[in-house]
């Protein structure tokens, strides 16, 4: 059977009582799990809806998320999960561009939901703690066709509207399948995240790979480094999955925590973005556990690349292709490139999107003979292990040189006053574009751009200095906790450094 959820459901009728989902409101077995969302499949079949129909789904990283996901699955419905900060136009843009015919909402995130299913005239229901559905149970989950949506994913994208990209049945199953080798986890393993499960990574990636393992999840909301850091230590959690940001944040918040607080931990997983390479220096230095970086994209399903526990790793890497999945580094003219030279990444496998929905223009831009390209660049060495340099969009060109964000990120973090960092070109008269640095400094810093400039002058070759430099409190932030360098206003950053020259 082709349903991420039939795998979840057989844990639930082999197994009932073990604990399926962990969080401070209490834990969730796997029969309890089943026995709910088989009822949410219930309503969803009473209410008249046929597989395939779409509806949107909106809530946070709670123990009522995967019940109410799951038995959506199983109602064999494509499933359209949003961000909990979603205003009522950005949903009623999915909602149109989706032809969603079902509104879900979590109660606390359910104002914006109900506003723009009502404009629409369309079924708005609310989720309230235990998601409890009054419907008689489905006993069997829907068995998709291989390349049936199962999950439709809106992109946000830099420039135009988002992207609905199409996930199929077997995309979703298959991802699963890749992943479970290389974290060589176990249904003994209890993993913890903070990650929102709306998004790829926390969704398909650690959400359905942990409970068709037959693991535990320990979630929490929001992400607060304290919290999670308590979370590791109460549910003894053996695995957990972040991003860059979030290690960081928890490493300037332990300062009272040590490896003997966390000697079950045996894996930690980074993703979403690069990691800097002083962050899992730091972190594995603190914890006595590695952070092990993969990549992939929402259009990959979340999976390409994994640094495989059961190899080496390789710092500085997001790891070779998944099990199943190829990699290829390309230059502008479509040709592979040696090992060591920067091209854009291109990926091929069993995970990769059908499609974007009514976006045949689009779809074809990026997938081409069933190789995804990502708009990343990056590097393959001798044995297949891919580093990613930066997206192509962020590159700056200063003078004629290249000028890689990444590589100057890293040296930046390496400094002890610097908490967060990103840096971004900026236009410049003289040069095209000048390169300049927007930093978070750890409390009670008085550090100068002057004082970094010189500091980073012994680190880095003239032309990849920072000119520019910016202090602020925090960084722009996605939901998943990433950087959005799209939202550093450029023009401030130079009256920044007009003011401070004067």
């Amino acid at each position: 059977m082709v349903n991420v959820a039939a795998n979840v459901w057989s844990n639930g009728q082999d197994d009932p009582d073990r604990v399926a989902l962990r969080s401070p409101r209490g834990d969730l077995s796997y029969g309890r799990l089943r026995e709910l969302s088989s009822r949410v499949g219930g309503a969803v079949k009473a209410a008249g809806l046929q597989p395939l129909d779409r509806v949107v789904f909106i809530a946070p990283s709670i123990v009522e998320f995967p019940v109410v996901y799951f038995g959506l699955h199983a109602a064999g419905v494509s499933v359209i999960t949003m961000n909990t900060m979603a205003t009522a136009p950005e949903i009623g843009y999915v909602l149109d561009d989706s032809g969603a015919t079902l509104v879900i909402a979590w109660h606390e995130s359910a104002e914006a939901a109900r506003a723009a299913a009502a404009e629409r005239d369309l079924a708005f229901w609310v989720v309230d703690e235990g998601a409890v559905f009054d419907a008689d149970p489905l006993d069997v989950a829907h068995d998709h066709a291989p390349d049936d949506t199962a999950i439709i994913l809106y992109t946000s994208g830099t420039t135009g509207r988002p992207k609905g990209v199409e996930l199929t049945a077997t995309n979703l199953v298959d991802t699963t399948s890749s992943f479970l080798p290389v974290l060589s986890l176990t249904a003994d393993d209890r993993f913890g995240t903070a990650l929102p499960l709306f998004h790829v990574y926390g969704q398909a990636v650690v959400m359905n790979t942990v409970l068709v393992t037959g693991a535990s999840l320990s979630v929490l909301s929001p992400f607060e480094p304290t919290a999670m850091l308590e979370m590791l230590r109460r549910d003894e959690l053996t695995a957990m999955a972040g991003v860059p940001t979030m290690w960081n944040a928890m490493l300037h918040a332990a300062a009272d925590y040590g490896p003997q607080d966390f000697v079950h931990l045996r894996l930690a997983t980074s993703g979403g973005a690069s990691l800097p390479v002083e962050v899992m220096r730091a972190f594995n230095e603190r914890f006595d556990c590695a952070i092990l970086e993969g990549y992939g994209l929402t259009e990959s399903t979340g999976a390409a690349t994994f640094n495989d526990i059961n190899r080496e790793q390789k710092t500085g890497t997001v790891g070779p292709a998944l099990p199943g999945s190829q990699i290829e580094v390309r230059d502008v003219l479509g040709a592979v490139v040696a090992p060591g030279v920067v091209g854009e990444v291109f990926i091929k496998g069993p995970t990769i999107m059908k499609g974007y929905r009514n976006r045949p223009d689009a779809t074809a831009e990026d997938l081409r003979d069933g190789w995804l390209k990502t708009g990343d660049l990056g590097t393959l060495d001798e044995d297949g292990y891919l580093s990613i340099v930066d997206r192509a969009k962020d590159l700056i060109i200063r003078g004629g040189y290249n000028v890689y964000p990444r590589e100057v990120e890293e040296i930046l973090y390496e400094h002890p006053d610097i908490v967060e960092v990103a840096v971004v070109g900026v236009p410049d008269e003289h040069f095209g574009e000048e390169v300049a640095a927007v930093i978070a400094l750890r409390a009670g810093s008085s550090l100068t751009g002057e004082e970094l400039r010189a500091w980073a002058k012994v680190q880095l070759s003239a032309y990849k200095v920072p000119r520019l430099y910016q202090f602020v409190e925090a960084l722009p932030k996605g939901a998943t906790g990433k950087i959005l360098k799209r939202e550093i206003d450029r023009d401030a950053i130079r009256a920044a450094a007009m003011g401070a020259t004067a």
